[in-house]
């Protein structure tokens, strides 16, 4: 067995003739127990908050979305339409246009989105999931729309006496004098509503969903222009390989996106919030580790007469600095492991009990991932071997002398 490992196996085990070393070295092991358990909770809470705010673009979001390169809509000849049905690895899409209107509802009104939307749009979509009233319906001048929506205008279901009037500007260019005095300067749909989608809050303000044909007349464009095309994929699919098939498709005019690149601003802004919270536990955990400096240099000390009659006996300066290397290691990585274990416990606990909740019904979103166990070992181990170098440096010929 290696020499300086079995000797600081010895002092990890034994314990000091002096209390205050003893009551320092429990500190120092609670210390790194605790916050690495800290650290790696923080990590997991964030990891199941980062799926739960991504579900959301999940259901709404398809796999990949064609969109307009430039300007807002697009053309998709019958041919290219009828192309895109034979390409291999797409389990379904749906054409839509999108456009912002102005929506009134009994002297009530609001700016939204409406988007018209095939038969297809709820397979291509998870869209039909967040219905919270009524029921996925957009035939016969029908229309979905979102929940902040609905309590704004005062909507109630199939309300045929007072629809919900939607406004749009006409298209083109022109004074009024050359369309008349009489003549209105937009566009009218009268809509009526058939279920309300619940998904987030800045989502439930948003869209009014409809037939793709009324909002194509009511924006005064033919059946082949739109403003995007959704794709949902088959399992098996590759998306960047279909990606590429479907742009080379499509041509230049469109731009294929996948559900990161929608929401790359939802993930920069989970992505970073995760990073600056590791990075904070991180000097937390490096503040804490200067207590292991301290313990190893207090028993350096406790120890100097051990350490002198093993350099009488003939080791040698570097081992006996190895000693308290070694020493210094195998406590926090031992602390590393403890908190880890005792992290998980309390994770698998909250996943399988939900003892920790945001609302009566929803459990705190966490999710347990092994990367988040190497992240926090890692972590400890690099700062416990830096830790251990430095208190070992303390060992000189002067000390043992």
């Amino acid at each position: 067995m290696n020499f300086p490992f079995y000797i600081a196996r010895r002092y990890v085990r034994s314990k000091s003739s002096q209390n205050a070393v003893n009551v320092i070295n429990f500190i120092t092991f609670l210390v790194i127990v605790i916050g690495s358990a800290a650290l790696f909770i923080v990590l997991s809470g964030f990891a199941g908050l980062k799926t739960f705010s991504l579900s959301f673009s999940n259901t709404f979001d398809p796999d990949l979305k064609a969109v307009p390169a430039t300007g807002k809509f697009f053309q998709v000849s019958p041919e290219t339409y009828i192309a895109l049905q034979e390409v291999e690895g797409i389990d379904s899409f749906s054409r839509e246009i999108e456009e912002r209107v102005y929506i009134t509802h009994q002297k009530k009104s609001d700016v939204a989105y409406i988007k018209g939307v095939d038969e297809l749009y709820a397979s291509a979509t998870r869209i039909d999931s967040t219905i919270y009233w009524g029921q996925w319906n957009i035939d016969n001048q029908r229309t979905v729309v979102g929940l902040g929506i609905a309590n704004l205008l005062g909507l109630t279901l199939d309300n045929f006496r007072s629809p919900l009037v939607v406004l749009a500007p006409k298209p083109g260019e022109g004074t009024l004098g050359t369309q008349g005095f009489n003549a209105k300067p937009y566009n009218e749909l009268s809509l009526v509503l058939s279920g309300v989608y619940a998904l987030e809050e800045n989502l439930d303000k948003k869209y009014v969903f409809t037939d793709l044909r009324l909002v194509q007349a009511l924006l005064e464009k033919d059946s082949t222009q739109l403003s995007g095309i959704n794709f949902r994929l088959l399992p098996t699919a590759n998306a960047e390989e279909l990606g590429n098939t479907l742009q080379d498709l499509l041509g230049p005019e469109v731009q294929i996106k996948t559900r990161r690149q929608l929401n790359q601003t939802l993930y920069r802004m989970l992505n970073t919030e995760n990073l600056a919270t590791y990075l904070i536990f991180t000097l937390v955990l490096i503040i804490a580790l200067f207590n292991v400096v301290g313990a190893i240099i207090m028993m350096i000390l406790d120890k100097q007469q051990n350490s002198r009659t093993l350099f009488s006996l003939g080791t040698t300066l570097k081992e006996i600095r190895r000693i308290y290397f070694i020493q210094g290691v195998i406590v926090t990585s031992m602390g590393g492991i403890i908190g880890i274990v005792l992290g998980s416990l309390l994770i698998l606990s909250q996943l399988a009990f939900g003892w920790l909740k945001i609302t009566p019904s929803l459990a705190y979103p966490v999710e347990y991932q092994f990367v988040n166990v190497l992240i926090v070992l890692g972590t400890i181990v690099v700062l416990g071997l830096i830790a251990s170098k430095v208190a070992s440096r303390r060992v000189n010929k002067k000390l043992l002398s």
